[in-house]
C-alpha cells in the first residue's frame, strides 16, 4: 500500500470519528446509528461456533462410549462371570475421575435433584458441576460480547448504541437455542442421547440470559434517549416516542412479556400451579416472539430473520407432537380407549392405541383426557407396561361365517396397550382416581390419548450387573427394564448376569401397583440366577407385614440405604456394572453419592431418569 492510500484511510477514519463527536446525541437513538454490525456479526459467530463445538465434543464421548458398549456387549454375550472381569476394572484414571468430579458430580457435595423448600414453596433444583460449568461459559461468553465496546469514542451516546445493538443482536440470537432446546422433539436429544431434562435446565437459564439481554437492550436506549432530551430540554420525550410508533410499541410488549415470564417462570410459582403456568408461559412466548419479530421487521433490524426461523421451529415442534398424536390414537372410524383401575393412592391406566407402536424400555408419555380437562396437561408418565399382540398367522385367518364374526374385530386391527402408573396427586390425576373410586368396580372406560413416546436413550445390555433403584412411582420406569433385561438373557443377547431391582415405598399398598407385572417377571425362565428384588418399606402399618417372600425377593423394614447396596454388589459384581435411579430428588441424590464413591475403583456408569421441570 502506497503511502497516499494511507494518507486516504487515515483522512477517511478521522472524518468518521470527527462526524461522530460532532453528532448530536438524538442521532443514536434510533436506527443503526453507531450500532457496530461487524462486531456483532463476528459474536454471533463466535457464539455458533463454541455452541457447535460442545455438541461435536459431546458426539466424540457418545461415539466412543457406543463403541466400548458395542464391544463389550458383543465380546460378553457367551462369557461367563469370571470372563468379565476384564470390562469390571477401569482402562484409563482420566475418565473415572472426571465422571466423579464433573459428569455426574452435583454443584455442592450431595445436593443435586432434590428441592429447595421454604415456607413449604418448591424453589427448584440445583444444576449439577457439569451443568453449571457449561451454563457460566455460556453466560459469560453473552457478557465479554457486549463488553466488547468502543469506548475510545468521543460521543458516549454512541457507545449506548453501540451497546443497546449488541444486546439486542445477542437476544435476537440466544431465541433460537431457546426455542430449540424447550422442544420435546428436539433433534439433538437422541444425537447427542442428552436428557429433554436437561436441556430443559438450559431452556430456563438461556431464557433468562434472553430477558436481562432484552432488558438491557431497552435500558441502553433509554439512557441514550434521555440524555438526547436533556439537550434539547424535551422533557416527555420518552413518553411521546412511543406514540403511534409500532417499532417502539412492539419491542416494549415484548419486553413485557420476557419479564413476566422471568417472574412466572420461577420454581415457586412454576410448581404451585403447573398447568396454568404452562398456558400463560405460552402465551407470554408467543406475544414476546411476535413483539420482537415485528420490531425487527419496522426497524429493519439485520437479524429479525432469526426471530421468523425461531417461530417457524416452534410451530413445526408442535405440529410434530399433533402429529404423534393424530398418528398413534386416531383411526378411520374410532380412537385410543382408556381403562382406568382406581389403586391404593393411585390409578392404573391402560391406553389401546389405535396403531402399533413398539415401545422402548426407559420411555415416557404425555397423556391426556378430553373429558376431564380442557386443555392438553404436559405431565411425563414413565410407561410401567407395554404388551403387543400378536398378529395371527395366515392359518387363523377365516372368513366369517356367522354374525358374532362380522362384528369381532378384525386380525390387522390389533392394538398396542400401554399401561402407566398415575399417582394421585391434585388435579387432573385427583379427578381421574375420584371418578374411577366412584364406581362400584373401581374401573372406567373414558376416551383419552398420549403423545409419545420419548425417552428411553439407555440400553443396559452390554453391563454384565445392573442395580435398578425405584422410589415410590418411579419403580414404572423400572419395570419394562427388568423384563427386557430378563428375557435377553434367556434369549442370549445380552451380557447382564445379574439384576438387582431395589424398590422404596412407604406401604406396602404400592405393591398393587405393580402386582400382576411383578408375578409375570417371577415366573419368568432363569429368574432365580439372575434378578433380586430388594422391597423397603419407610412406613408399615404393622411390622409383622414384612416378610422376605423368598432369598431373591427380601422386604425391609425402614429407610433404603443405597450406599450400602452399591457397596455390597460392587464387591460381588459381573463386568461392567450400572446403576440407574428414578424416584424423589433426595432418594436419587443419595445413589449418585453412592455411584460417586466408586467410580474410580471400577466401570460404573449412572443414569438418572428425572422430570425436574
Amino acid at each position: 500500500m502506497s503511502s497516499i492510500e494511507e494518507l486516504k484511510i487515515h483522512g477517511l477514519a478521522a472524518a468518521a470519528n470527527y462526524s461522530i463527536c460532532s453528532m448530536a446525541p438524538g442521532n443514536f437513538t434510533h436506527g443503526l446509528m453507531g450500532v457496530n454490525l461487524q462486531m456483532d456479526d463476528t459474536t454471533t459467530y463466535v457464539l455458533w461456533l463454541s455452541i457447535l463445538a460442545i455438541c461435536l465434543i459431546v458426539v466424540a464421548v457418545r461415539l466412543v462410549q457406543g463403541g466400548v458398549s458395542q464391544l463389550r456387549h458383543i465380546f460378553n454375550l457367551n462369557t461367563d462371570t469370571i470372563q468379565q472381569a476384564y470390562w469390571a476394572r477401569n482402562g484409563t484414571h482420566v475418565w473415572p475421575w472426571l465422571k466423579r468430579r464433573l459428569i455426574y458430580a452435583p454443584l455442592g457435595n450431595k445436593r443435586h435433584n432434590r428441592n429447595f423448600q421454604v415456607a413449604r414453596l418448591n424453589m427448584g433444583t440445583l444444576p449439577s458441576r457439569l451443568h453449571t460449568s457449561l451454563l457460566t461459559l455460556y453466560i459469560i461468553s453473552n457478557i465479554i460480547y457486549c463488553s466488547f465496546l468502543d469506548y475510545k469514542s468521543c460521543n458516549k451516546t454512541a457507545v449506548l448504541a453501540e451497546l443497546r445493538g449488541r444486546t439486542g443482536h445477542l437476544a435476537f440470537v440466544n431465541m433460537m437455542p431457546l426455542i430449540v432446546f424447550a422442544g420435546r422433539n428436539n433433534a439433538l436429544i437422541p444425537l447427542l442421547r442428552v436428557s429433554f431434562d436437561t436441556f430443559n435446565i438450559f431452556h430456563r437459564w438461556i431464557g433468562r440470559l434472553v430477558a436481562v439481554e432484552a432488558i438491557a437492550h431497552t435500558f441502553a436506549w433509554m439512557a441514550a434517549k434521555h440524555v438526547a432530551d436533556e439537550m434539547s430540554h424535551n422533557k416527555h420525550g420518552m413518553m411521546l416516542a412511543f406514540h403511534d410508533n409500532m417499532f417502539l410499541s412492539w419491542g416494549l410488549a415484548s419486553l413485557l412479556a420476557m419479564i413476566f415470564i422471568l417472574i412466572q417462570a420461577s420454581s415457586a410459582i412454576r410448581h404451585l400451579a403447573y398447568e396454568t403456568f404452562l398456558h400463560l408461559h405460552q402465551a407470554l412466548a408467543f406475544i414476546a416472539f411476535l413483539g420482537a419479530a415485528i420490531h425487527g421487521h419496522t426497524g429493519g433490524l439485520p437479524l429479525t430473520n432469526y426471530v421468523y426461523v425461531t417461530i417457524a421451529l416452534w410451530f413445526l415442534e408442535r405440529a410434530i407432537r399433533w402429529f404423534r398424536i393424530i398418528y398413534h390414537n386416531f383411526g378411520f372410524s374410532s380412537s385410543t380407549q382408556v381403562t382406568v383401575e382406581a389403586l391404593p393412592e393411585a390409578c392404573r391406566v391402560t391406553f389401546h392405541l389405535k396403531r402399533p407402536w413398539q415401545a422402548r424400555p426407559g420411555c415416557h408419555v404425555y397423556a391426556h383426557f378430553p373429558t376431564l380437562t380442557w386443555s392438553l396437561t404436559s405431565h411425563p408418565f414413565s410407561i410401567a407396561w407395554y404388551d403387543i399382540q400378536a398378529q395371527p398367522s395366515r392359518e387363523d385367518e377365516k372368513l366369517p361365517t356367522t354374525i358374532a364374526d362380522l362384528r369381532s374385530p378384525l386380525p390387522s386391527r390389533a392394538t398396542n396397550s400401554i399401561t402407566l402408573i398415575m399417582s394421585k396427586k391434585s388435579g387432573m390425576t385427583a379427578k381421574l382416581h375420584a371418578r374411577a373410586s366412584a364406581t362400584a368396580s373401581g374401573v372406567i372406560k373414558i376416551k383419552g390419548y398420549i403423545e409419545g413416546p420419548y425417552g428411553g436413550l439407555e440400553s443396559m445390555h452390554s453391563y454384565g450387573t445392573v442395580i435398578l433403584f425405584a422410589g415410590g412411582v418411579g419403580i414404572t420406569h423400572q419395570m419394562p427394564h427388568v423384563r427386557d433385561l430378563l428375557q435377553s438373557y434367556n434369549d442370549g443377547t445380552s451380557a447382564v448376569r445379574k439384576i438387582i431391582l431395589v424398590w422404596s415405598v412407604r406401604s406396602q399398598d404400592a405393591f398393587d401397583w405393580i402386582h400382576p407385572w411383578m408375578s409375570e417377571i417371577l415366573q419368568m425362565p432363569n429368574r432365580r440366577q439372575v434378578l433380586k428384588v430388594l422391597l423397603f418399606v419407610t412406613k408399615p402399618k404393622h411390622a409383622g407385614d414384612v416378610v422376605s417372600r423368598s432369598t431373591q425377593v427380601k422386604m425391609f423394614g425402614g429407610r433404603c440405604k443405597p450406599e450400602k447396596i452399591v457397596e455390597e454388589e460392587f464387591e460381588k459384581r459381573v463386568g461392567a456394572m450400572a446403576v440407574t435411579v428414578c424416584g424423589p430428588g433426595a432418594f436419587a441424590d443419595e445413589v449418585r453419592g453412592a455411584v460417586r464413591e466408586r467410580v474410580e475403583e471400577g466401570v460404573v456408569d449412572f443414569v438418572e431418569e428425572s422430570f425436574s421441570w
